[in-house]
């Protein structure tokens, strides 16, 4: 299952962050570590719900649960939890906007919490990888991802973020039930 591989993959992205930052500088409290905010994209509605497209909103979906990290908050038209993971901030975001319009909602949260962008890792789905890979890249282009480029576009074309590029299997549903 595509979540029993994320959840772990994204608490040691928390804990090696944590220990790179204990072991250059000493800090006394939470307010000195600079969060990490992670982003799922996908499509709001039920009408998306398991499909390929959301694959981003059930990777944040599946960590927000096993971290016991409520979202229920709305902040920049995002669908929006914050928690601590083994002492590091993390928030969590899963833009309510459509794919395509996922930078109107990551970047202002982005900015709004001033935080770097190699601070920021995008999850959003990936047909060119085989099924059940997962694909961790520093930086990058968009691709043909449309939802990716509009993420680019609000980071003011700063391409210097990290992206979980994620392909699951999906088989669809036909308006004739075929």
């Amino acid at each position: 299952m595509l979540s029993s591989r994320l959840t772990p993959f994204l608490a040691e992205c928390c804990i090696s962050s944590l220990r790179k930052s204990s072991s250059t500088s000493s800090f006394s409290s939470l307010s000195q570590i600079q969060p990490w905010l992670f982003i799922g994209l996908g499509n709001p509605g039920e009408k998306y719900q398991s499909t390929r497209h959301n694959v981003g909103f059930d990777m944040i979906d599946a960590f927000a649960q096993s971290q016991g990290i409520p979202l229920t908050t709305h902040y920049f038209k995002a669908l929006f939890g914050e928690g601590v993971v083994d002492g590091v901030p993390v928030l969590l975001a899963k833009p309510q906007t459509y794919m395509n319009l996922s930078g109107e909602s990551v970047g202002p949260l982005a900015a709004y919490y001033k935080l770097p962008l190699n601070r920021v890792l995008v999850a959003y789905d990936d047909m060119d990888l085989p099924c059940g890979v997962l694909r961790l890249q520093p930086k990058g282009g968009f691709g043909r991802h449309s939802g990716l480029k509009s993420v680019i576009y609000h980071f003011r074309k700063n391409r210097e973020f990290c992206r979980l590029r994620l392909f699951r299997n999906w088989t669809p549903t036909w308006p004739d039930g075929s």
